[in-house]
C-alpha cells in the first residue's frame, strides 16, 4: 500500500510511519491540510488517506471536504483524532471520512482498520440499477438519487446502501452491516450507529416518507412501509 498521512504530531507521525514502513508499505507524511491536498492533487496515487482532525490552518474535517468535493476523489480516509463523542464521528463521517480511530489507538488496529478500508474500496459487484420506491442506485456512476435529487454518500455508507437496497425485503442484522465495512474486525463502541446516522441523514432527511427503519436490537430495514406495516420499534434514532 502507498499511504498519505496527514499529521501535526511529529511522535504520531514517525510511529505510523514506521510501523507501515516494517510491514514493507509506503508512507508519505506532511504536516499540514494544504500540504495533504497538493500531493493528492499532483503527486502519484495513493491507496488511503490517515488525516489528524486538529491540524494547524485547515482542520482535517475541512481536508476531507475537499478531497471529496474540489478533489472529487474516492480514495478511503481514515481521521485519527483524540475526539471520541458519537456527534464528532457523525462529524467526521459527514465529511467524508471512511473510518474514525480515536487517540490513543492500537498501531495493530490502525492496520486492520486500513487494510480494511483499502479491501472494500473496490465497490460491491452490481450488475443492473438497484430501486426503493423513489430511491434509486446505479452501479455504473455509482450515483444515488432520491426523487431526482443527488445523494452525497462517502464509501462506507454507500456499501451499507447497496446491501439494505439488495435486501429490501428483510431486516438486514447490525453483524451483517458491520462484516460488510469492516469484515471480521469491527471497531470498538458503536460506530456503526454513526455511519447509519449519516446515511439516515442523506436518505430520509429532506423528505416526508422515511424509508430506512431501525428494528431495535436487530438491525435495519430500507423499505417503503406505511403505518400499519412499519414496527413500533422502528422509530428513527
Amino acid at each position: 500500500m502507498h499511504l498519505l498521512l496527514i499529521e501535526a504530531h511529529q511522535d504520531t507521525a514517525t510511529s505510523v510511519a514506521d510501523f507501515f514502513r516494517e510491514r514493507g508499505h509506503s508512507v508519505e507524511p506532511v504536516t499540514t491540510g494544504e500540504q495533504g491536498l497538493e500531493r493528492l492533487l499532483d503527486g502519484p496515487a495513493c491507496d488511503a488517506v490517515i488525516v489528524e482532525i486538529d491540524l494547524p490552518a485547515l482542520d482535517g474535517l475541512s481536508v476531507c471536504r475537499r478531497i471529496r468535493n474540489e478533489l472529487n476523489s474516492r480514495v478511503p480516509i481514515l481521521i485519527l483524532t483524540a475526539r471520541e463523542k458519537v456527534a464528532d464521528k457523525v462529524a467526521g463521517f459527514e465529511s467524508g471520512a471512511d473510518d474514525y480511530l480515536v487517540k490513543p489507538f492500537s498501531l495493530l488496529e490502525l492496520n486492520a482498520r486500513i487494510g480494511a478500508l483499502v479491501r472494500r474500496a473496490t465497490p460491491s459487484v452490481i450488475n443492473t440499477p438497484l430501486q426503493v420506491s423513489d430511491l434509486t442506485y446505479d452501479p455504473n456512476t455509482l450515483a444515488a438519487r432520491r426523487d431526482g435529487q443527488n445523494l452525497k454518500l462517502n464509501p462506507s455508507t454507500r456499501r451499507l446502501l447497496v446491501l439494505l437496497m439488495q435486501n429490501t425485503h428483510r431486516v438486514v442484522t447490525r453483524q451483517e452491516l458491520e462484516r460488510e465495512l469492516w469484515g471480521n474486525v469491527p471497531p470498538d463502541g458503536d460506530v456503526l450507529r454513526a455511519h447509519m446516522y449519516a446515511l439516515r441523514n442523506a436518505v430520509d432527511k429532506p423528505f416526508n416518507l422515511k424509508l430506512l427503519h431501525t428494528h431495535h436490537g436487530e438491525g435495519y430495514r430500507l423499505a417503503a412501509l406505511d403505518e400499519d406495516t412499519a414496527r413500533p420499534d422502528s422509530a428513527r434514532r
